[in-house]
């Protein structure tokens, strides 16, 4: 049957963290915006291994990832999630640049950072 509400959960969270909407992953994925949609709702109908995995590495997944939580309903405690520990770094960094611009800023003149 599969788990397709564990599958949507997982896809529209990929989709949130990166930023990209339904058409920008249907072109990068070849997949069409109405399956797309369906996957992205968790209606519960089989997908082709294909298809999963296109998506998947659209999304930056092994490309078995998304056909390994439809069968488990999570992936395998050898198979996790490998851009998780890549996004904390990219939040720290971030948060450490934020710091940075702001003791820039609070050193310029007045109205010098508009």
């Amino acid at each position: 049957m599969g788990n397709w509400e564990a599958v949507a959960k997982v896809v529209n969270g990929r989709m949130q963290d990166r930023g990209i909407t339904q058409r920008e992953l249907a072109e990068v994925s070849g997949v069409s915006p109405a399956t797309l949609r369906q996957i992205q709702q968790g209606v519960p109908r089989q997908r082709s291994r294909a298809t999963l995995a296109a998506i998947s590495r659209a999304l930056g997944f092994p490309e078995d990832h998304l056909r390994e939580i439809s069968l488990r309903g999570r992936v395998t405690p050898d198979r996790p999630d490998v851009d998780r520990p890549a996004l904390d770094d990219l939040r720290e960094e971030l948060a450490n640049l934020r710091q940075r611009v702001e003791r820039i800023e609070s050193r310029l003149p007045e109205g010098a950072s508009e």
